[in-house]
């Protein structure tokens, strides 16, 4: 059963790069500990393009980043000092926790081109964990779980799900998953969780008689369901247990209004430290209305 069907914002990045923003909604905030889902082109690069292209150094504090390619290259750097590329049918799984500070560069598109076709999906951290010590990590190969089975291809980029556990530490329980799915496959959608979603990242799918394009996400109630194919398909399929409520301003996530302000405090007044390598330029605080300011303690 479909509780909610969400269809994709275009948003503007800068630099003629649009994404589709599908969560957060208005009227669902979060799947499971999900909280911000955006679609990343596709989009053809031609060689030379100009460095506004470039996601320039920003802060995140309360949340992992989980970056997943289909195709294209992005050049990773943290305050952390990692600098890791993500290429395709890879993870960059990035906590921030009580803060961190990363870029994300289009280096091989500049080369020589590229085509950039991805998600990036934030999932908040539980109550109690919103600030332990950020990190990252990268993962490939074993790491992420491959299985194919009546034109389903799968592959596991997070958590726990068709019987198989991916490599990046989660701090909740969730699945994520990518199925590239040939014309008229059918595959199940993980249960047992309270909150599940599917999104159609290309193709056309058939899920509860009903036929839904690219571009939408399909909110789901608990029961056992499977989704068909209508022609060659990408599907991410997601979910988890609720972590509660959450406050969202810019790039933070936290429980708490005064946390939000204190973080928008800090990097508008240069207190978070930015990648040692990527240091010259920074994206600041946005020109919009800012979180209420710290209570005073």
């Amino acid at each position: 059963m479909i509780e909610l069907v969400i269809e994709q914002r275009r948003r503007s990045l800068g630099g003629g790069v649009e994404v589709g923003r599908v969560l957060p909604f208005a009227k669902r905030r979060m799947v499971g500990p999900f909280i911000f889902f955006d679609h990343l082109g596709p989009l053809d690069l031609a060689a030379g393009v100009d460095r506004s292209v470039d996601v320039r150094p920003h802060p995140h504090i309360g949340l992992s980043t989980v970056t997943y390619l289909f195709s294209g290259e992005i050049m990773h750097r943290d305050s952390l000092g990692y600098e890791q590329a993500i290429r395709p049918q890879e993870v960059n799984w990035m906590t921030a926790g009580r803060g961190i500070t990363h870029s994300e560069r289009l280096e091989r598109a500049r080369a020589v081109g590229d085509r950039l076709h991805g998600v990036q999906a934030w999932v908040a951290l539980p109550t109690g964990l919103e600030e332990i010590a950020p990190s990252f990590s990268h993962h490939a190969g074993n790491d992420l779980p491959q299985w194919s089975d009546a034109g389903v291809h799968g592959q596991l980029i997070a958590g726990s799900a068709y019987g198989l556990t991916a490599g990046a530490k989660t701090h909740s329980p969730l699945f994520y998953a990518h199925l590239d799915m040939e014309p008229g496959a059918t595959a199940e959608i993980p249960f047992g969780h309270k909150e599940r979603a599917l999104y159609i990242a290309t193709g056309g799918v058939e899920f509860d008689g009903a036929c839904y394009e690219a571009g939408k996400m399909l909110v789901l109630g608990p029961a056992a369901s499977r989704v068909r194919a209508l022609e060659r398909s990408a599907v991410m399929v997601l979910g988890g247990e609720p972590v509660g409520e959450r406050f969202l301003y810019w790039n933070f996530v936290s429980s708490s209004k005064d946390r939000l302000a204190q973080a928008a405090a800090d990097w508008k007044a240069g207190r978070m430290k930015l990648p040692d390598a990527d240091d010259e330029e920074f994206i600041p605080l946005p020109n919009e209305p800012e979180p209420p300011a710290p209570a005073m303690s």
